[in-house]
């Protein structure tokens, strides 16, 4: 896998992070009368225009941890968020501002030394925030890059990389789901073609899993075409799975991607890097807006990152 491919997601991710972090929590009938339109500072975490969020650190703490290993390493991974938790490594600003409540209680646990990384995510229903799926891409360009595929086998380790924070089979299926999905647009599939194909996988995997029920919108083939108020962007990982895929599937460039994903509301930032991530792998970084670039925090420092994590590939 090209570094062009890598940087593509990675700066699509904290591009769309970063436009939602000012608008984190507002609900979509406030941003319908005073819309985001592109990089603002300050509002909800008081932060420059351009910060990313934890989205963002959770995933360039993944790609550090892999690059530097030359494999997914899971104890390495935790620590490398322990890193974050405790001293503000893989920061926009040196300040970490934003953390799920799952996120932090799993972080905490591997801090003990008591339990393996992978069993330190809660496995409780009521633990099934969009954590682990905001940050599993560096696994999934990972596994891709390695095997050329996202099978059985690689879904597994998709499966153990969401545990680090969230281990109920819901939050694993999310991020499996969207890896299929992933691993088609890697393939060159349009998002469309990639939807399709990634959800007939989804199919074929889950199927005859209980869980699979909750991603049954996904499977109706008139899934794009439900109207927005019908999407949630609340922090549910499945509402943020659908919301993004929802995006992706109704706009043709990353600009309106991002600002639609951001203007559902609610969870503006993980909405917005969820779908960002595949956006720019589609469109690369040419695709994503050049002032919003010109903004975004600590663009060298990601450029980076995504150079060592596909010398590593």
């Amino acid at each position: 896998m090209d570094a062009k491919t890598v940087r593509g997601m990675l700066l699509g991710l904290a591009t769309g992070d970063a436009l939602g972090v000012p608008v984190e929590f507002e609900s979509r009938r406030t941003l319908e009368l005073n819309p985001v339109t592109g990089m603002l500072g300050d509002g909800s975490w008081g932060q420059p225009a351009g910060t990313w969020s934890d989205d963002t650190s959770l995933t360039i703490a993944a790609m550090e941890s892999i690059a530097r290993r030359g494999k997914i390493d899971y104890k390495d991974v935790a620590e490398n968020f322990l890193r974050w938790y405790e001293r503000g490594d893989f920061t926009a600003t040196g300040e970490r501002f934003d953390i799920g409540n799952t996120t932090r209680s799993a972080i905490v646990r591997f801090s003990r030394r008591i339990l393996p990384p992978t069993k330190c995510g809660a496995t409780e229903e009521t633990s099934n925030g969009n954590g682990s799926l905001m940050r599993i891409l560096p696994a999934t360009l990972y596994l891709y890059g390695k095997h050329g595929k996202i099978g059985g086998d690689e879904l597994k380790v998709i499966h153990e990389f969401s545990a680090l924070t969230h281990g109920h089979i819901i939050s694993r299926m999310a991020c499996g789901i969207y890896s299929l999905i992933a691993a088609q647009i890697l393939s060159g599939k349009t998002i469309a073609e990639a939807f399709a194909l990634g959800m007939n996988d989804a199919k074929t995997f889950y199927g005859d899993e209980e869980a699979f029920g909750h991603f049954s919108r996904l499977c109706d083939e008139n899934f794009a075409a439900l109207p927005e108020d019908k999407i949630s962007a609340a922090g549910y990982v499945v509402c943020t799975l659908e919301a993004a895929l929802w995006c992706l599937l109704n706009t043709d460039d990353y600009k309106t991607l991002a600002l639609k994903a951001v203007n559902l509301g609610e969870d503006t930032d993980t909405t917005g890097a969820v779908a960002g991530g595949l956006a720019g792998i589609v469109c690369g970084v040419e695709g994503i807006p050049a002032e919003w670039l010109k903004t975004l925090k600590r663009r060298d420092y990601l450029e980076k990152i995504a150079d060592d994590f596909a010398a590593a590939l």
